[in-house]
């Protein structure tokens, strides 16, 4: 495989995974609000759901998404030789 196909495959792959990952983002960002009054109907720690998605909730999914990106990002350079080796 030729320097300028691998280099399309990884830009593919990243894209996508990016992608992929804010349509995640905009699920937990916008779903929580539009469907907040139905949340709010079940509690978790003695909180409404909807606010606690608000507050805490999808706070924790942001984190995932960067860790996950992160780690995704790190492997994928490895794999394509774009990695620094300053990883782990």
């Amino acid at each position: 495989m030729d320097s300028a196909q691998r280099h399309r495959e990884y830009w593919r792959k990243n894209l996508r995974m990016t992608g992929l990952l804010l349509l995640l983002w905009f699920a937990v960002s916008y779903g929580v609000s539009f469907y907040a009054r139905e949340l709010n109907e079940m509690t978790f720690l003695g909180f409404p759901l909807g606010f606690y998605m608000g507050a805490q909730g999808s706070l924790l999914v942001y984190v995932f998404i960067v860790w996950f990106y992160a780690r995704y990002m790190n492997r994928l350079d490895r794999e394509y030789g774009m990695s620094d080796g300053e990883d782990d």
